[in-house]
């Protein structure tokens, strides 16, 4: 009977066993899905909507096939149509029916400006060959350039990637994005584009099924030992013998030792040879069952309670209506990264159109100031270099249209300072610019800020919900700084705390002593004079937490020296003469410094003052008054 239930063990073993292996393989399925995307017009770009790669569940694996070096990269729908707005694509989106179709697009035509009256009632303008082929130049040159802008390295794009046989593993795109592929914008896109998927292929009994029959092959094995041992105890039946003859009993103790030879007093037991053959018989059971409990892995195992649900966290919740941050951390720290090297590139070199390409507004007016003055006079102070990582503060206006614009925060580690920056995009097809940059204040406290991810609104420069307009700010700023406490402003600003205007009092002071000093004003033939106003780049303001705003102005400060006696002079030093192109004037010069400052205004109805939060100071221009 022992050798019944082994054999029925084992057999019900290996049924399992089989069963748990054949899910894991020959049963198991597919482990990935996999959709081609075909285009039958060929066009430079082919963009794919978020909700083709959203089809299934998990991760994407885009792969692109094509002849060269392929590029592809993702950002939001609206952004990458906007980007694509003139240029001819196909668009890949999901049909009614849930299949994948591709559509040819091409850019709407635009309306012809209206013809100069004057142009079309002269002769020679239709009959002037050189003057018809004038006129089709710019349209030619215009085609060409939209069909073979290269979209690799756009400030637009969340990320990017490039290579041959490209392949982006993995993806996991959120609802609004897509993703585009492309070669350089003249050669037709890839042909060959795949969108692949892993499926779910669990086989929760998979694990148990091979481990109970495990558990029986070890039980057979058990009982098929112990029919054998049952079966040899036994010997099979025994027949009865001959009478023996009596025999006397020995004294083995008239046996000398030497007779005794090596007769043992014990045979061996059975048991010490029983078990050292059921050592050897379980040894290969424990073998198998570790290689198979090896094989299991966890999706090969059923699930038991529920998914570990993540506590909750404090978050600000985006006011209703609000539109999509223009970048991300990640976007915003990359485009810093290019304007910080493109500057220096430029910086080294004293290039101001390599400057313009990254800069603008008072921060590229400045720059070029600096480049004219180091290339006459050699030991002029370089530029201070952009600080582009690490990024502390990443306020990214809340716009979907353009311009749009994000402040940041960049820390230089090794002089421990801090640099509080703008930059703005003015269109699609355009590179962010730097525009204000400022170095913040030692014991300087920024405002509660919006989150990344969520961004700040704009605040318009007459905006009555501030305790001053930003378009005022700038202004009434320039009054404090020559007025003082008398200024109908100083209430509403911060004086403690305030370098600039300390600053500010502390050069005008050493500069009118070093004008008194000279030979000219010792007989008050000159006067030296003062005056700031607002600049002309435009004020710059997001929202704060607190219905206050960063806002970011230009203040201009402006020196006239001049002559009071028909004979006198005025003389200027190297920085002046350089700028106005000589070395003393008789009618007087004025030089002018432009300041970059940022400021912290609060809401009508709060307390607080209006706080001073970064500036930068730098020579602007210097002119002989005609």
């Amino acid at each position: 009977m022992r050798f019944v239930w082994a054999v029925a063990a084992f057999v019900l073993a290996t049924v399992m066993i089989g069963a748990g292996i054949a899910q894991r393989t020959i049963f198991e399925g597919p482990k990935s899905e996999t959709a081609a995307i075909s285009a039958a017009d060929e066009a430079p770009y082919m963009l794919i909507d978020g909700a083709v790669l959203n089809q299934m569940p998990g991760t994407q694996t885009l792969r692109a096939q094509g002849d060269g070096e392929l590029f592809a990269s993702y950002g939001r729908t609206s952004d990458m149509q906007d980007w694509l707005a003139d240029a001819t694509y196909n668009r890949v989106t999901v049909g009614k029916n849930g299949k994948i179709k591709t559509t040819f697009v091409e850019p709407e035509p635009t309306e012809p400006e209206p013809a100069d009256p004057a142009a079309t009632t002269d002769p020679a303008a239709t009959t002037d060959p050189a003057a018809a082929g004038d006129a089709v130049a710019p349209a030619e040159g215009a085609d060409a350039a939209v069909a073979g802008r290269n979209p690799a390295g756009s400030d637009l794009w969340l990320d990017e990637y490039a290579q041959t046989d490209l392949l982006i593993a993995p993806l996991q795109l959120p609802e609004g994005m897509s993703v585009l592929v492309a070669a350089d914008g003249t050669a037709p896109a890839p042909s060959k584009v795949t969108v692949t998927w892993p499926l779910q292929t669990s086989t929760p009994w998979a694990g148990p099924l091979i481990v109970v029959g495990g558990i029986l092959m070890a039980i057979g094995v058990f009982l098929y030992i112990l029919g054998i041992r049952h079966v040899r105890r036994r010997r099979g039946p025994r027949r009865k013998g001959l009478p023996l003859p009596v025999t006397e009993p020995i004294d083995i103790s008239t046996i000398d030792d030497a007779d005794k030879g090596v007769i043992s007093s014990q045979p061996p037991t059975r048991r010490a040879v029983a078990s050292g053959r059921r050592a050897f018989a379980v040894v290969p059971v424990v073998a198998v069952s570790a290689l198979l409990f090896s094989g299991c892995s966890a999706d090969a195992w059923p699930q038991f309670g529920s998914s570990p649900t993540p506590s909750p966290s404090a978050s600000v919740i985006a006011p209703k209506g609000q539109q999509a941050p223009a970048v991300t951390k990640a976007q915003a720290e990359r485009i810093l990264t290019r304007i910080a090297a493109t500057v220096a590139d430029a910086d080294a070199a004293m290039d101001g159109d390599l400057a313009e390409t990254r800069m603008s507004g008072a921060a590229l007016a400045a720059r070029d100031t600096n480049y004219k003055l180091r290339s006459q006079i050699a030991d002029y102070k370089v530029p201070e270099p952009i600080h582009a990582k690490p990024l502390s503060v990443i306020l990214p206006q809340a716009y979907d249209d353009w311009p749009r614009s994000v402040i940041v925060v960049g820390a230089d580690e090794e002089s421990k300072t801090s640099s509080i920056m703008v930059m703005s995009q003015a269109d699609p097809w355009s590179d962010y610019r730097l525009s204000y940059i400022a170095n913040l204040e030692a014991s300087t406290t920024l405002p509660k800020l919006a989150p990344t991810y969520i961004g700040a609104a704009q605040v318009e420069p007459d905006s009555p919900f501030l305790t001053l307009a930003p378009q005022d700010v700038a202004a009434a700023y320039a009054d404090i700084i020559d007025n003082g406490e008398a200024s109908e402003y100083y209430s509403l600003f911060e004086a403690d705390g305030d370098q600039l205007r300390t600053s500010i009092a502390a050069d005008r002071e050493r500069r009118l002593a070093e004008f008194n000093q000279t030979a000219m004003t010792t007989a008050q033939t000159g006067t030296l004079a003062f005056k700031a106003t607002a600049g002309v780049q435009p004020p710059f303001a997001l929202q704060t937490v607190e219905s206050g705003a960063i806002v970011a102005v230009n203040i201009d400060e402006t020196d006239t020296a001049t002559p009071t006696n028909a004979d006198a002079v005025i003389t200027n030093n190297a920085t002046v003469a350089a700028l106005a192109g000589a070395t003393q004037s008789a009618t007087g010069t004025t030089t002018t410094y432009s300041d970059q400052v940022f400021f912290y205004v609060p809401g009508p109805e709060s307390n607080e003052k209006i706080r001073l939060l970064g500036y930068s100071s730098a020579i602007l221009e210097a002119k002989v008054i005609p």
